[in-house]
């Protein structure tokens, strides 16, 4: 057959098309889905410095998740303490990079509790959503059954994704209030904003959806967002707020995602120790 004779329709080059094109959908579905851990959590292994560099006393602690993994922490003791706060962090570094917060909340009068999830400093695993949640989980058990501190005494704080899990945890818990600060309504809302047009093609691997679980807090709650953030929205704080059941309080911060609590002060610390003596009085 000669070349010129050779023919195709439009139905077979249209299907041809979409052929290649539904190969390619499925190619980048496939690398987005494997690489999502990489792109979502981003442990660093060594301790950069403890809390006693800062001028605070604290203890060692190791604990152990329902499915066998051990976790490392650090418990920060406050001698006229009434409330004890559950920390969170973000999803980068590990506990040794938060110590100007540990300053902050322990200085408010607080026992503070902050743990490395699996995967981050000297925390065995690797880190996922469900090993997140299931850590968090041991935190609260270990405040409730090894250190006898009663459900209503507990805050639970939770930073960036750290706000996540911090809700996740509060849904199914009684503390006695919820923080959340620079944190999304959940990993969808985060992907649209932060690749819009992607986001609409990429098989989510996590889902964090905050905006749903927080319907089912049943404590005091408090969010903190700035408009300046460059990582998180400032219309995805708000869309967690709106979420969120009564009582609560929306705080507006000033500056980026990480730098956000430190160049709002003093006024961050003055909401924070409003929204305690608040919690405190009732």
């Amino acid at each position: 057959m000669a070349l010129a004779e050779l023919r195709f329709s439009p139905l077979t080059i249209l299907r041809w098309i979409f052929t290649r094109l539904l190969l390619l959908l499925l190619v980048i579905n496939g690398v987005m889905y494997l690489k999502q851990p990489q792109l979502t959590f981003y442990p660093y292994a060594e301790l950069e410095g403890d809390p006693a560099q800062w001028g605070m006393k604290h203890e060692e602690v190791m604990l152990t998740t329902t499915d066998g993994v051990r976790l490392h922490g650090w418990y920060l003791p406050h001698p006229a303490a009434t409330k004890t706060l559950l920390f969170l962090h973000g999803n980068g570094g590990n506990i040794s990079h938060r110590l100007d917060s540990l300053k902050i909340f322990n200085g408010l009068g607080l026992n503070v509790l902050i743990i490395d999830y699996r995967g981050y400093g000297r925390s065995e695993g690797t880190p996922s959503e469900e090993g997140l949640y299931r850590d968090a989980e041991a935190a609260w058990d270990y405040l409730i059954k090894v250190r006898g501190i009663e459900a209503r005494q507990i805050v639970i704080f939770g930073r960036s994704l750290g706000g996540a899990v911090a809700t996740e945890l509060a849904a199914r818990v009684k503390p006695a209030a919820l923080i959340l600060e620079s944190t999304f309504s959940s990993a969808r809302d985060a992907a649209r904003a932060l690749f819009p047009r992607l986001s609409y093609l990429v098989l989510l691997r996590y889902s964090f959806n905050s905006g749903e679980k927080i319907r089912r807090v049943g404590s005091p709650i408090l969010i903190l967002h700035s408009r300046q953030d460059e990582l998180i929205p400032y219309s995805l704080g708000r869309a967690l707020y709106e979420s969120a059941p009564e009582p609560k309080r929306f705080v507006e911060l000033k500056g980026g995602h990480n730098d956000g609590f430190v160049l709002s002060q003093p006024d961050y610390e003055r909401s924070l120790s409003a929204f305690l003596q608040e919690l405190n009085q009732n």
